[in-house]
């Protein structure tokens, strides 16, 4: 196909994509009236930043941006809150330490949140409990925990009662943890939970008990879409490991 007739489809094209988008004027003439050029400079200055805003590439950005620099938005954070003392800056750096590993960190903010206006939320004991959890403190986490569910009896979180099993293995309370695994399991998204209580009831001896449940669950796995084997790959792995023992 002649360059030129290349050239007069982008220009239609991008005057169509103008027109649509509420930009026909100054770009219609632009593109017109200079050829290639006038092309050029609304793929620069319009399409290029409108893709670079959507989700996808900003999600892309954002991971490129983390592998470089891990800590770039633990500083913003820090300094948002440095700025702003308040209980979302505080919630949203809490998060960013956690994700990070600065444990110290995070069951600081998490505890100065808890005692700010609306510092009764159950996700800030979780937050602090995680912390603790990850301090090697088990124990603290279960008490703070158990202080949650006294507070909030009606609220229900997967990720936190998960946590409150595996935090009373770690503490030695294994009966306890036994049936928190059980209950937890039941309704835990993913696999993670039938894992680690199978992983416990192992460890503790009961392997007979552990693989069928490890069975179960990649029976489970076999039978589910390929996008949900994919997002559970590594709890499959660990229980085909076991079972393989």
């Amino acid at each position: 196909m002649p360059f030129a007739v290349l050239v007069v489809l982008l220009d239609v094209m991008l005057v169509y994509h103008a027109s649509r988008t509420g930009r026909l004027q100054p770009w219609a003439f632009i593109i017109l009236m200079i050829p290639v050029a006038g092309a050029v400079a609304y793929v620069l200055v319009e399409l290029l930043p409108e893709i670079l805003r959507g989700p996808q590439a900003q999600r892309a950005g954002r991971r490129v941006i983390n592998r470089l620099d891990p800590e770039k938005e633990y500083r913003n954070l820090s300094d948002r809150l440095a700025a702003t003392d308040t209980i979302a800056n505080r919630a949203a750096l809490a998060n960013e330490c956690l994700a990070l590993g600065r444990f110290e960190e995070a069951e600081r903010h998490y505890a100065q949140l808890m005692t700010m206006p609306h510092g009764d939320d159950p996700a800030y004991a979780i937050g602090k409990a995680k912390a603790e959890f990850g301090l090697k403190r088990p124990a603290d986490a279960v008490a703070t925990l158990d202080a949650m569910r006294e507070a909030a009896p009606d609220y229900e979180s997967p990720e936190g009662h998960l946590l409150y099993a595996r935090a009373l293995a770690d503490a030695g309370r294994t009966d306890e943890a036994l049936e928190e695994f059980a209950a937890v399991s039941q309704y835990f998204p993913g696999a993670e939970a039938r894992v680690r209580y199978g992983l416990l009831l192992d460890d503790l001896g009961r392997h007979q008990e552990a693989k069928e449940l490890f069975m179960e669950l990649l029976i489970q796995m076999k039978r589910a879409p390929k996008f949900a084997r994919k997002a559970q790959a590594e709890w499959i792995t660990i229980a085909e490991k076991r079972i393989a023992k």
